[in-house]
């Protein structure tokens, strides 16, 4: 029964209660107003409850009476009703128990009911906090192309608020016209269980470089009927990974032409000894001796390619200590010094009287000073000069180390990427051997490793200064 008929039908078996073995003596207008109010409720409930239909005919026909009786003409104020039939007094009684019944389901129908609304939203509130935490782009719409939910960066990627658009059509908020077309024709051509995926790419003005997505389109089952009910489309940014990707093949590229060119020396030169291409042993020596640097240089490159991997992965971790950053210089310039006297180049250490020191790993500290003094050699002509300057800079809390020369310099454009690994300057390739590795491996040990700065500064014939920071406490240390 609905809940709409309950106060009528309380109200007018109210206004017509009925007592076996009585007579009524009622006022005529409230007796035919309560019956008919009965009556009306009646009408109502049977059609709710077609077996109640024949216990209240009997009560109906009553109203009926008393309601004629009631507009005869005369003075008399009330209306004697003869005994109320036994079988008529039941039949109310069943019909009140019945209708308090229906009323009692009425009301345990509401509360389910109100229950499932709960349940509904808490299920909707917890599946919109799930598309939240996902950073990929997720739409969601109906089978008519409607937006029904949509997540934080979906909104952001497309440029519409949520609460605006939800409800609204596709081509209201989806202004690419690739991903538009595709969410339209997933619903127009496919069928539930289709699974589309496809990679998109879309020019960025602001970066300059165009953003590749992967775009995944799932059709939804129509619950209600055979049928595809709408449509999932996850927009995932793999820019970055095609960047990584992209690296990596460079970086297999050029390691294996850096590989090769040592590797070829060494055969090329054995290839001589074995055929016995050195018939004195001052050839042979000399054959060794190009081996035997061929072979340094290919073992210095793996080196680097490792510790450079290493530091990139995570692997390598600090030993940290209390390091003197005077005493580490001074012990490169010791090693370089055999280098720079075949040039006739001076190498000089310039510190302050306090102590420079600070929590980092010795040996690498000391591979920093090496890799980049022994540029600073390569690149200086003879007769030239290069100085390591250290002191401490308080106001950033680190050891401040500058390694400048009096060398060729570095393009401008070449500034930015001196640092990239491999990289070489085209015009300097034949001034010195190397494999590009040095300075990023610098860069990967003061950055990576020690949370430092490294910085670069040249004028094209003048020289150049290469200058680092290690933080006084290591983070993590």
């Amino acid at each position: 029964m609905s809940q709409e008929h309950t106060p009528v039908l309380l109200s007018g078996l109210a206004g017509a209660a009925l007592s076996a073995g009585a007579v009524w003596i009622v006022s005529g207008s409230t007796l035919a107003a309560g019956l008919g109010a009965v009556a009306a409720a009646v009408g109502s409930v049977a059609a709710a409850a077609p077996l109640l239909r024949q216990r209240a005919l009997a009560l109906s026909r009553l109203a009926d009476a008393v309601r004629d009786a009631a507009s005869a003409p005369g003075d008399a104020q009330t209306i004697a009703v003869p005994e109320a039939p036994p079988a008529l007094v039941a039949a109310a009684n069943d019909l009140v128990e019945a209708m308090a019944a229906e009323i009692e389901r009425a009301r345990g129908t509401i509360r389910q009911l109100e229950l499932r609304s709960k349940i509904a939203q808490t299920e909707i509130e917890a599946a919109e906090a799930v598309l939240n935490s996902i950073q990929d782009a997720i739409l969601v719409t109906d089978s008519f192309n409607e937006l029904k939910m949509a997540n934080a960066p979906a909104a952001e990627l497309m440029g519409f608020d949520r609460n605006d658009a939800r409800a609204r059509a596709v081509s209201d908020i989806v202004h690419d016209p690739k991903i538009r077309s595709m969410i339209v024709g997933a619903l127009d051509n496919a069928s539930p269980t289709h699974r589309r995926r496809v990679e998109h790419t879309v020019d960025d003005p602001e970066a300059g470089e165009p953003r590749h997505y992967d775009v995944t389109l799932a059709c939804l089952p129509d619950a209600k009927a055979e049928g595809v009910g709408g449509v999932v489309t996850i927009i995932r940014d793999i820019t970055r990974e095609r960047e990584i990707s992209q690296m990596k093949s460079d970086f297999v590229s050029k390691a294996s032409h850096e590989l090769r060119t040592p590797l070829s020396s060494i055969n090329a030169y054995l290839e001589l000894l074995i055929d016995g291409e050195a018939a004195d042993e001052n050839s042979r020596q000399e054959f060794y001796a190009v081996i035997k640097s061929e072979a340094d240089r290919l073992g210095r490159l793996i080196d680097n390619m490792l510790n450079i991997s290493r530091i990139e992965a995570g692997i390598v971790r600090a030993t940290p200590e209390e390091v003197d950053f005077v005493d580490v210089a001074r012990s490169a310039v010791e090693i370089i010094q055999p280098q720079a006297r075949l040039k006739d180049i001076s190498v000089t250490l310039q510190h302050g009287p306090l102590a420079c020191t600070a929590v980092a790993d010795r040996d690498m500290v000391k591979q920093v000073y090496l890799n980049l003094l022994s540029n600073a050699v390569k690149y200086t002509p003879e007769g030239g000069r290069v100085t390591v300057s250290i002191e401490n800079d308080d106001s950033t809390g680190s050891v401040l180390s500058t390694v400048a020369d009096n060398g060729l310099g570095i393009p401008p454009d070449d500034l930015e990427k001196v640092f990239e690994k491999f990289y070489r300057i085209d015009n300097y390739k034949r001034v010195a051997k190397g494999t590009g590795l040095g300075l990023s491996l610098v860069k990967q040990i003061v950055e990576t490793v020690h949370h430092g700065t490294v910085d670069v500064t040249s004028t094209l014939g003048l020289g150049s200064k290469f200058s680092f920071t290690i933080p006084y406490e290591l983070e993590g240390a």
